[in-house]
């Protein structure tokens, strides 16, 4: 199976501290990929071939995050998907499986910290909140954040919407303590 892209989005949110300080800016990317949903209005136990398509979209996705993010080093990332009204939410999930994530894993190096996630069904123009995660260390609480995405035209019915984020740091005057991410040993926040 090959997934029919129809259309690409991407959105920067590029934000200074509260203070108008000297501190690093906080820039969250998302990349969005519209997708035609081959099993729309059909009831299809195996989504295997789904799964494996989704490969290629982490890829390609990965060469679109490399040109939007610029000279920022990422930190933290999520995912997420929206299925349109004529599909399941499980067509989502089938697109955010570590198939999708493992390329997009390796363009962004570092760890193999779990990938938050969040997918519903929903029509054009409703928005969706991708949970943010420390790429490295799940339990680096600064680096617990989000980004909100809304995609005016999309999807339609027979689409999905598969959106990946990342940040180049933790929130903006984080101070709930927990492990800091310049403290980091071992994999996912054990030290």
């Amino acid at each position: 199976m090959k997934l029919r892209t129809r259309k690409w989005f991407s959105f920067v949110e590029h934000q200074l501290d509260h203070a108008n300080q000297q501190g690093v800016p906080l820039r969250k990317v998302a990349v969005v990929a519209v997708v035609e949903n081959p099993y729309a209005g059909k009831q299809v136990e195996d989504l295997g071939p789904m799964i494996a398509a989704s490969e290629e979209l982490g890829r390609d996705m990965g060469k679109l995050l490399a040109e939007t993010l610029g000279p920022y080093e990422i930190q933290s990332y999520g995912k997420a998907g929206i299925a349109g009204l004529a599909g399941e939410q499980e067509h989502a999930n089938a697109l955010l499986t570590t198939t999708f994530a493992n390329p997009l894993r390796d363009m962004v190096g570092g760890g193999k910290a779990w990938i938050s996630s969040f997918t519903k069904r929903a029509a054009p123009g409703v928005p969706i909140d991708v949970p943010l995660a420390c790429k490295d260390a799940l339990y680096v609480r600064s680096h617990y954040d989000g980004m909100t995405v809304l995609l005016p035209d999309a999807p339609s019915a027979d689409e999905i919407a598969v959106i990946f984020c990342v940040a180049n740091r933790g929130r903006i005057g984080a101070r709930v303590g927990g492990l800091k991410f310049d403290e980091m040993k071992g994999q996912d926040g054990l030290v």
